[in-house]
C-alpha cells in the first residue's frame, strides 16, 4: 500500500517513499486508518495499514510514530556485505536524526509510514548518506506543519 499510495522524492542517494496517517479513535474499527495525504481517487477514503492489523492482531493505535524500510536492490549492489553496510549506515543516520521528526508527528496524532530505497552504484559514505539524511528529515518535518 505504501507504494501504491505513498508519495516520493528523490535525495540522491536515497529515494523516500512516505505516507502519513492518522489512526482511527479506539471507538473506530480496529485496523483502520484515515489518509491524511488527500489525492483525488482517494479523497475521504479509509484505508488498511496491515492484513496483521485487520486480523485484530495488532492495534493500529500501537503504531509507532515513524515505521521504517530500508532496501537496497540486489542488481545494484551485488553483495550482501556491501548491503548491509549500507542499511546500517542508513539505519544509524536515521536513528541519529529521528527525534525531531518523530517529535513533530507524535504532536500533530500522526503515524508516518516511511521507506528508504538505495539508488548509488557503489557504497557511499557516512558523511553522504548522513548529508541526505538531514535534507530528508527536514522535508518529511515539512509535510507536518
Amino acid at each position: 500500500m505504501l507504494f501504491h499510495k505513498g508519495l516520493s522524492f528523490f535525495v540522491y542517494p536515497l529515494r523516500v517513499i512516505y505516507m502519513p496517517v492518522e489512526a482511527v479513535h479506539p471507538a473506530g474499527p480496529p485496523g483502520e486508518v484515515s489518509s491524511l495525504v488527500p489525492g483525488p481517487q482517494d479523497a475521504g477514503t479509509t484505508l488498511t495499514i496491515d492484513s496483521q492489523i485487520a486480523d485484530n492482531t495488532i492495534n493500529a493505535s500501537q503504531l509507532t510514530p515513524v515505521s521504517l524500510l530500508i532496501s537496497i536492490p540486489k542488481k545494484k549492489i551485488k553483495h550482501a556485505v556491501d548491503r548491509n553496510y549500507i542499511k546500517r549506515r542508513i539505519r544509524e543516520s536515521f536513528r541519529l536524526r529521528k527525534h525531531d521528526l518523530i517529535r513533530s508527528f507524535s504532536a500533530a496524532n500522526k503515524n508516518l509510514l516511511l521507506a528508504f530505497i538505495y539508488t548509488g552504484i557503489e557504497k557511499s559514505s557516512f558523511q553522504r548518506i548522513d548529508k541526505a539524511m538531514v535534507k530528508v528529515i527536514r522535508t518529511l518535518k515539512e509535510i507536518t506543519e
